[in-house]
């Protein structure tokens, strides 16, 4: 009995053995993978299948994996603590506003949102390896609600890489990443659900919508965080959520990095922004226009009135033509049309494709300023301040109370070869005195060179370096 049980036994585990070999022989096996990392790739690569994908300008890593991007990043989103002299609380210290903030540059400069610093007198930032620090507002920009900040101690900061916003696809994998209320940091994962979104939030005469919107979360806390895309590039700055319970439900909204950086360069120069005018009232276009302009689509934006004197005037633009091409840049809607316009400054040269009468036509634009000129707002290039080869601007409120001073004049730009370049000058010299004459307008600097022959005697400051500074120089009439 026990011998008939051993032989059936033997017999079972050999059959057995003798099946697993067979199969798989006839039959290799499966390979189960877990977690696979595929090589990144220039995203403007095609292959024959997809020869009509869009061109991409710069480099995405896989789309799903987002731990690279995030341990870039976090580093260089800080959070903002904004005060001012009115937010007593109850508790013996001040109240006042939070946000986040990303940092852009290794000397220090931030990015944030305008309502995140707004009306403030001190601002502290924390850093991500919670290190406090003092900062000041270099400008602000209530037209796109951005704002442009400093920190005030002069070291290295991690900052971010400036990606391309244009280049964005719906459906393409973002974070958003804040530093809100001291948490060292928090990143969300969404994709792009739509581009060029214009939600009415903005009260500014100038305002400029074109957001981008995802569904990555973001609360408060996060406004004037990063938004990135998976290889951690700056994308966007989160802004604004859609909400009704005041928490997030699924609509957050960033403002383009490509529209942001023209603002950030603007208040860095010039402390306000140069804003570049067509002179059109632009409109959506609805079905009834497109049918009755005989459109093949209700993309781009009409023309529904031209000013006189103006830049689209004077490129011959009229009213019921449609844009539909900025630079190259398919324009779909107003708040796109808004946001390539908004890119430039006064004097700049753009292309802009239209259809009229059916049929598309091109020409070049050279924009305006608010007083239809191509001069820069705040900047002076008069005759005689470009003989003798600098421009010049009045300081702003905020810089004068940064910078604890009564009044002053800014250069702007020196040119090669000028007689002040021959001084050894600066851009960014702040004169306080012409001729030991006190001056806070460049009214009443150019009224001193009229009026003196001879040698000018120049007296003032640099923001980052302690003294006074003198410079001498003859003024030919």
């Amino acid at each position: 009995m026990k011998r008939t049980g051993f032989l059936i036994l033997l017999v079972s585990v050999v059959s057995s053995f003798f099946t697993v070999m067979i199969y798989k022989y006839f039959d290799p096996p499966q390979q189960v993978i877990i977690r696979e990392s595929s090589p990144a790739k220039y995203t403007n690569y095609t292959d024959r299948l997809f020869s009509d994908v869009a061109k991409r300008q710069f480099l995405s890593s896989a789309p799903t994996d987002f731990t690279s991007a995030a341990g870039a990043v976090t580093p260089a989103v800080v959070n903002i603590r904004a005060t001012t002299e009115n937010d007593f609380d109850l508790w013996g210290g001040y109240g006042g506003s939070t946000g986040s903030g990303v940092i852009i540059s290794p000397d220090g400069y931030i990015v944030t949102n305008n309502h995140v610093v707004e009306d403030s007198d001190d601002l502290e930032i924390t850093l991500f390896d919670k290190r406090k620090m003092e900062a000041k507002v270099i400008g602000t920009d209530p037209s796109t609600d951005l704002a442009l900040l400093k920190i005030t101690d002069e070291r290295n900061f991690p900052f971010l890489q400036m990606g391309n916003s244009d280049s964005l696809l719906v459906g393409e994998w973002v974070l958003a990443v804040g530093n809100p209320f001291n948490l060292e940091s928090t990143v969300t994962a969404g994709i792009i659900s739509a581009k060029g979104r214009n939600i009415n939030i903005l009260e500014d005469d100038y305002s400029i919508e074109s957001f981008i919107q995802t569904d990555a979360a973001v609360n408060p806390g996060n406004s004037g965080g990063a938004l990135v895309n998976t290889n951690g590039e700056l994308v966007g700055i989160n802004t604004a959520i859609i909400t009704r319970s005041g928490k997030y439900e699924g609509y957050s909204f960033a403002i383009p990095v490509n529209l942001a950086q023209k603002i950030i360069r603007d208040l860095k120069d010039f402390g306000v922004v140069q804003r570049g005018f067509l002179g059109i009232f632009p409109e959506e276009i609805t079905e009834e226009t497109a049918e009755s302009l005989g459109l093949a689509s209700m993309n781009g934006a009409f023309i529904s009135r031209v000013n006189g004197n103006s830049a689209a005037e004077d490129a011959g633009l009229e009213a019921k033509d449609v844009i539909v091409t900025i630079n190259g840049n398919d324009v779909n809607s107003v708040p796109e049309l808004q946001e390539q316009v908004a890119r430039f400054r006064p004097g700049n040269t753009i292309t802009i494709e239209y259809i009229r009468d059916g049929k598309k036509q091109k020409t070049e634009v050279t924009l305006k300023n608010q007083s239809n000129t191509t001069s820069l707002i705040g900047a002076r290039d008069d005759d005689l301040l470009m003989k003798l080869g600098f421009e010049l601007r009045e300081i702003t409120d905020r810089e004068r109370k940064n910078l604890k001073i009564g009044s002053g004049v800014y250069v702007v730009s020196i040119l090669r070869g000028s007689a002040i370049e021959k001084t050894q000058m600066d851009p960014g010299y702040i004169i306080t005195k012409v001729n030991d004459k006190r001056v806070s307008s460049v009214d009443e600097i150019i009224t001193e060179f009229q009026n003196t022959k001879g040698t000018v005697m120049l007296e003032g400051f640099y923001e980052n370096f302690p003294g006074e500074y003198y410079y001498a120089f003859k003024v030919e009439q």
